[in-house]
């Protein structure tokens, strides 16, 4: 007898397999551009509804590599990185990043995001990223100030030696505040689009209350609270000075953040993107375990801890630039000091309207927008290949398809738009997907040849213009 999980899979072969079939898209794309996705019987996981987007959209976009792209890219986190399974009845989802076996909370979030809207057409889907849900919340009870974790909860990390509370089952226990936001994220939208509260159990509502406390922890306001982290490197960024604590902070209501989302270590520890992320992630967590679990103490303590950090975000991470006029800061550590740049990872000041935290038009995010963008910027780079943002993890003049994407997300410019699918259709340097990160000056210098945040993020950058602007997939990038 078949599992379920064999059934899902072999069901799910079947139906795209005649999806791809009747579509001609199987072997080759349009101008004999190849698919490189793993043969169907190869794939980790097959969904319907993924498999009719990419036929409908590779119609049409008119630029053949392009779509070439596209094909490659959006189902990439499906198609290498989920290892999906029933575990005492309930969806279990680990997500892996692509070449690296372990699955980090704010990847896996990121990775399932531009499947969310296609849960409605595909049960298995739902199932899918309800299995991640449930995946989640099982990290963050085992160690909310981990950022990566393995499948196998007895693993014993290359990073064993860290100088903190290392475990089995722990990949890595970077401090980042991103860390307990993005499963929120994930969460509150499953939950508005399919009203399935099956998988917000106790375990669930007490990894927010984890969160809640992490994050108070974290605001430092009566010692340094239990969090430290060294590690043995030449690498400046892969540690965290004064005995693992960071440099000192004032206390002002913000949260610490010993790492970036890139997992490099923050100069001053109030990081502003993360701030204004877990503000959002408060606010909705407040909204769930109210709406859901009926624990209005636990909402108004994720409310209370949400409207004090915005305060202080208002207070104290908005500075002037001499150019540039009232801009965010990166860090901050409250004292009055402030590290102005953006880094590509996500949250970054530059995702801020595309994670809900800011509107698009707000003058200081346009203002720092423009900051950003530009030379005045350390970590933008311009150069024969493209420009964009990138950052110490990569390395100097190293622009991350991310940021480019990024910048087509939150942009309402077609022009803008058009120009940053132009930049990403140049840097794929023959392979058909997305990379970590490409020399300004040579796409073919990249780094990271399977990454599939980067590939399913570009895959919804593609989404987004057919919904908003559906005239840009009609151009030839060439």
């Amino acid at each position: 007898m078949q599992s379920r999980k064999q059934f899902i899979q072999t069901t799910g072969l079947i139906t795209a397999g005649m999806l791809l079939q009747q579509s001609g898209v199987f072997a080759f794309g349009r101008n004999d551009f190849e698919s490189k996705r793993p043969p169907l019987a190869q794939r980790k996981f097959t969904s319907p509804a993924v498999e009719s987007t990419i036929i409908k959209l590779k119609k049409q976009i008119a630029d053949p590599e392009l779509a070439w792209l596209f094909e490659n890219c959006f189902p990439n986190t499906l198609d290498t990185t989920v290892d999906y399974e029933i575990i005492n009845g309930k969806p279990d989802t680990y997500v892996i990043t692509g070449d690296i076996d372990a699955m980090w909370l704010r990847d896996s979030t990121a990775q399932v995001w531009p499947y969310l809207s296609l849960m409605q057409e595909d049960a298995k889907l739902k199932d899918l990223i309800s299995g991640v849900i449930n995946r989640q919340k099982k990290c963050i009870l085992s160690d909310p100030y981990a950022n990566a974790f393995y499948k196998d909860g007895n693993k014993v990390s290359e990073w064993k030696s860290d100088v903190t509370t290392m475990k089995p089952g722990i990949h890595e226990r970077k401090w980042e505040i991103d860390s307990l936001c993005y499963p929120i994220r994930l969460a509150n939208r499953y939950w508005k689009l399919t009203r399935d509260i099956t998988v917000f159990d106790g375990d669930w509502e007490q990894s927010i209350e984890l969160t809640l406390k992490t994050f108070k922890e974290q605001q430092r306001k009566t010692g340094n609270g239990p969090y430290t982290f060294q590690r043995t490197t030449a690498w400046a960024t892969d540690g965290v000075p004064l005995g693992g604590y960071g440099y000192p902070v004032n206390p002002v209501g913000l949260i610490c953040s010993m790492f970036r989302p890139s997992d490099d270590a923050t100069i001053f520890p109030f990081l502003i993107p993360s701030n204004f992320f877990a503000v959002v992630s408060l606010k909705h967590a407040a909204e769930m375990v109210k709406s859901i679990r009926g624990n209005n103490g636990l909402a108004n303590e994720c409310l209370q801890l949400a409207g004090e950090v915005e305060k202080a975000l208002q207070q104290h991470a908005i500075i002037h630039h001499q150019k540039f006029g009232k801009i965010y800061a990166y860090e901050i550590n409250g004292f009055g000091s402030y590290n102005i740049m953006d880094d590509a990872n996500v949250p970054s000041l530059l995702s801020l309207p595309y994670l809900e935290a800011l509107e698009n038009k707000d003058p200081v995010y346009q203002n720092t927008r423009r900051f950003l963008l530009s030379g005045n910027n350390p970590f933008f780079f311009r150069g024969k290949a493209g420009e964009g943002i990138g950052g110490p993890h990569a390395g100097m003049d190293m622009i991350w398809p991310l940021s480019i994407i990024m910048r087509g997300l939150t942009s309402t410019d077609e022009n803008e738009i058009e120009k940053c699918l132009r930049m990403l259709k140049n840097s794929h340097a023959g392979t058909g997907f997305m990379h970590e990160s490409f020399n300004k000056n040579d796409a073919a210098n990249f780094t990271r040849k399977w990454f599939a945040w980067a590939n399913t993020l570009f895959g919804e950058l593609i989404l987004s213009a057919e919904m908003k602007h559906p005239k840009l997939l009609s151009k030839n990038y060439s």
